[in-house]
């Protein structure tokens, strides 16, 4: 280390690297971004959000991703917006409800401005196709009936899950009892049709 008088008369102190300090070399950790899809139903003359619609990913539900989608969830319901939420995953906290939600592994939620805090609930077991849920518009205008089984189907093809998730293997969420046997038999049957 060397020392130095400054023009303005300070003492600065310069420091040397010397070959033999060596820097430790750690790994930090980096936002892994995470896909979150919405869709937003808007009114295009005010600009304003109508009816968001929140697909659940395995992030929303699970440590400082729940937090960020409880408070987004939270300024939603607490504006003039709809708001309907698709939970197809098994595993994670559900949503914050004032009433437990009934036993069932997926769930279709429907907060209407107009009627909150009630919120239409869809139950769907696993051997249930998604409902064809309505999607609330601007005051005075009818629902929309969205076919939420015909986009699941249309995505699945569309990206290929097919050769993506491999069905030979067990779930990451298990499955236990009348799920595990009527998963074991439907695959069973999928697969002798395919021979």
């Amino acid at each position: 280390m060397a020392v130095a008088e400054s023009k303005t008369g300070r003492v600065i102190r310069e420091s040397a690297l010397t070959a033999d300090v060596v820097p430790l070399r750690l790994a930090t950790i980096i936002p892994t971004p995470v896909p979150h899809f919405s869709v937003e139903v808007r009114d295009v003359a005010n600009r304003e959000l109508v009816t968001a619609i929140e697909i659940l990913f395995p992030a929303n539900k699970h440590g400082e991703g729940r937090r960020e989608y409880v408070a987004k969830r939270q300024r939603l319901l607490m504006s003039a917006a709809h708001l309907m939420e698709i939970d197809v995953l098994r595993s994670g906290q559900r949503v914050p409800m004032q009433q437990p939600l009934p036993n069932a592994p997926y769930f279709v939620l429907l907060s209407r401005f107009s009627t909150r805090p009630i919120v239409e609930v869809w139950p769907i077991a696993l051997d249930q196709s998604l409902p064809t849920a309505p999607v609330p518009l601007l005051n005075g205008d009818p629902d929309v009936l969205l076919d939420l089984q015909l986009a699941f189907n249309t995505i699945y093809d569309l990206l290929g899950y097919d050769l993506l998730i491999d069905y030979a293997r067990p779930p990451d969420t298990p499955l236990e009892g009348e799920e595990a046997t009527w998963v074991s038999e439907r695959l069973r049957s999928l697969q002798s049709t395919v021979r």
